[in-house]
């Protein structure tokens, strides 16, 4: 177990994309837990999807006197120096990014803009964040994806895995933050960690993400496609799982030292953080079914065999997600434990509650 080197009481948090389903959440609990806390987030608001769902969780963010707003896009340098000049954060929290893998295939300027312009915008202010002597940035943490694995074959997927033959951009966009953090670390002495999610879902979630569209399609009569014949299997993780395992992170930057040749090693980690526990996909829909009955979202007979069809795999997919979990566990005594239905459960009430 590693021990915490970086109090978060009383301090200054800078979290991207503060009005994206992990934004919204991580910030709640901030608020929650920790005391005389000041979060600055900044998001863009785009329509990638619903902005309804986006004004919905930072409506719930109002009620935090100390909570800081600003619409505006990390690709903007001006607005990011200005945030890092005005309020002088010591942790980052980056969430702010173009997602969705098949998104990426249409729409890829999104990705190259956010990803990597935005990303390189951050790193650039945490650099300059140690100017004159000043204290800077303590610890840097980033939103990777489970899609930099690839088609990787060896499961569980494991952090010590090459991950060098992404299949989107959007894969490796996140890839290549890895390596933009690794090389500004190692320059800069800037303690850095990158987060691998793997599938998170849950109340008020991404409307891209499959159990979301699955949901919306078959309470308006539609069907329902399942790739791969329902053969793909997805490490899924419930929100509250994601939020605890960041911010049990946030308060352990890696250490700075130096190495043989007296040379800063990078403070550089990257951790999964996953259900260690992947589900197949016509299992995860059966059970979707039954709770959106019981949240009365679909009638009691509902008919779901003549609303799905299997068929192959969409481009840029991958068959299974699966995270070894084991340095989270060992470094920070955590592990996802949010059963499948517990989540789907809670989705399906909030679904009823914001949609019905």
């Amino acid at each position: 177990m590693v021990d915490f080197n970086i109090e978060l009481e009383g301090k200054t948090i800078l979290i991207t994309g503060a009005a994206g389903f992990i934004g919204s959440n991580l910030i709640k609990r901030l608020y929650k837990d920790i005391s005389d806390v000041k979060v600055i987030g900044i998001d863009n608001i785009n329509d990638y999807y619903d902005v309804n769902i986006k004004k919905a969780r930072l409506k719930e963010l109002d009620q935090y006197a100390g909570f800081v707003f600003i619409k505006g896009s990390i690709a903007d340098r001006e607005t990011i120096d200005k945030i890092f000049a005005d309020y002088k954060p010591s942790v980052v929290v980056n969430l702010a990014a173009q997602a969705g893998v098949r998104y990426s295939i249409t729409n890829p300027d999104a990705y190259v803009e956010s990803n990597l312009i935005g990303f390189y915008n951050l790193l650039e202010a945490c650099r300059h964040s140690y100017d004159e002597g000043q204290r800077g940035v303590e610890h840097f943490m980033y939103a990777s994806s489970s899609s930099v694995y690839g088609s990787n074959k060896k499961v569980p997927y494991s952090t010590e895995d090459k991950v060098d033959n992404p299949v989107s951009l959007y894969a490796a966009t996140k890839k290549s933050n890895e390596l933009m953090a690794h090389a500004y670390s190692k320059l800069y002495n800037i303690p850095s960690t990158g987060l691998r999610f793997f599938t998170v879902y849950g109340p008020a979630g991404r409307p891209d993400m499959a159990y979301f569209g699955f949901t919306d399609k078959l309470r308006a009569g539609k069907t329902i496609e399942i790739f791969n014949y329902g053969n793909c299997k997805r490490d899924f993780t419930y929100i509250d799982d994601i939020v605890e395992g960041v911010v049990r992170i946030m308060r352990h930057g890696p250490e700075r030292r130096d190495g043989e040749d007296g040379l800063p090693l990078p403070p550089y980690k990257i951790y999964n953080i996953g259900n260690n526990q992947p589900e197949n996909l016509l299992d995860f829909v059966e059970i979707l079914q039954q709770e959106l009955i019981r949240a009365g979202v679909l009638p009691k007979d509902y008919d779901f065999e003549t609303h799905k069809k299997l068929v192959p795999m969409q481009p840029g997919d991958v068959p299974i997600t699966y995270a070894d979990t084991a340095p989270l566990e060992e470094d920070f005594g955590f592990k996802p434990k949010t059963s499948l239905r517990d989540g789907l459960r809670k989705f399906a009430e909030w679904y009823a509650s914001f949609y019905m």
